[in-house]
């Protein structure tokens, strides 16, 4: 693969994504792509960047991009913004008129487990309060790649899967299993749908959210497409409402529109912004 391949791709990859691919991660695109040059017929990196620049080759670069995309995901992961979440939920429910939803976005969602991680609190919550349980609660998921999306749709884990994160007494709980996998129970599922959207894409066709979580997902980024997707998640974000980013990722000194909240790390709100008495540090 020469430089100019290299950076053709990564291009691509970085305008239909915003995925930044380092100088140091050429053996990713080797190996990730191996199987879709086997299936073209190409002999290299450097023909797919060839076919790439020819006409009606849309869906191959949107291919090759989801190839390129990481998708890492498991249940509950880091524990504490789902902690955080649990004490949040019932607060924003007494804070809504009856009959409103809550709303909760995924963002790069991948195979779901995030998604089924909050379904499964809602389950809990519901369980522990009858008002709750009649509050309509709203899960979307939302990725760029097909694949994990399927795999989202069906809920459908490996045992490695559920053991990364799920309490044993929840799996039984929640889950059913068939053979040697395990598939959430449909009760639980209920609340979630998944569907294709790209975080460089307009968020506010999917409506208001009182909740979102984008974790793990602006580590790829470069500052600026960091800076449009938080301003974006911003706009959609209720005035109460809380964005939660991964451990490493933080809205400081990218965006003036995100605070953090009180006493809590990768837990943001908007600037100026109130949130539930009980919450407040």
């Amino acid at each position: 693969m020469t430089p100019s391949t290299f950076a053709f791709l990564t291009e691509i990859v970085k305008t239909r994504s915003g995925g930044i691919i380092g100088p140091d991660q050429g053996y990713m695109l080797e190996t990730r792509l191996a199987p879709l040059l086997k299936r073209e017929s190409l002999a290299d990196l450097d023909a797919l960047a060839a076919r790439l620049k020819a006409p009606r080759a849309d869906a191959l670069a949107q291919e090759m991009t989801e190839l390129l995309t990481t998708n890492e995901s498991s249940f509950f992961r880091d524990t504490r913004p789902f902690e955080h979440l649990r004490a949040l939920l019932p607060e924003m429910h007494k804070a809504r008129p009856a009959g409103q939803p809550l709303r909760i976005w995924s963002a790069a969602c991948s195979t779901g487990q995030e998604a089924y991680s909050i379904a499964i609190i809602l389950a809990e919550l519901g369980e522990a309060d009858a008002s709750f349980k009649a509050r309509r609660v709203e899960i979307l998921g939302t990725d760029i790649t097909t694949a994990v999306l399927a795999r989202a749709r069906a809920g459908v884990f490996s045992q490695f899967e559920v053991q990364r994160g799920m309490p044993i007494r929840t799996l039984m709980k929640r889950f059913v299993q068939e053979d040697t996998r395990w598939r959430i129970r449909p009760e639980v599922a209920a609340p979630c749908r998944f569907e294709n959207f790209n975080l460089l894409g307009d968020p506010r066709r999917l409506g208001r959210f009182d909740v979102v979580f984008c974790r793990n997902v602006l580590i790829y980024f470069d500052v600026p497409t960091k800076a449009r997707v938080l301003g974006g998640i911003a706009q959609i974000l209720a005035p109460d409402g809380a964005l939660y980013l991964g451990a490493a990722e933080t809205a400081m000194g990218v965006t003036q529109a995100l605070v953090p909240k009180p006493g809590e790390r990768g837990v943001y709100g908007l600037a100026g912004s109130a949130e539930p008495a009980r919450l407040r540090a």
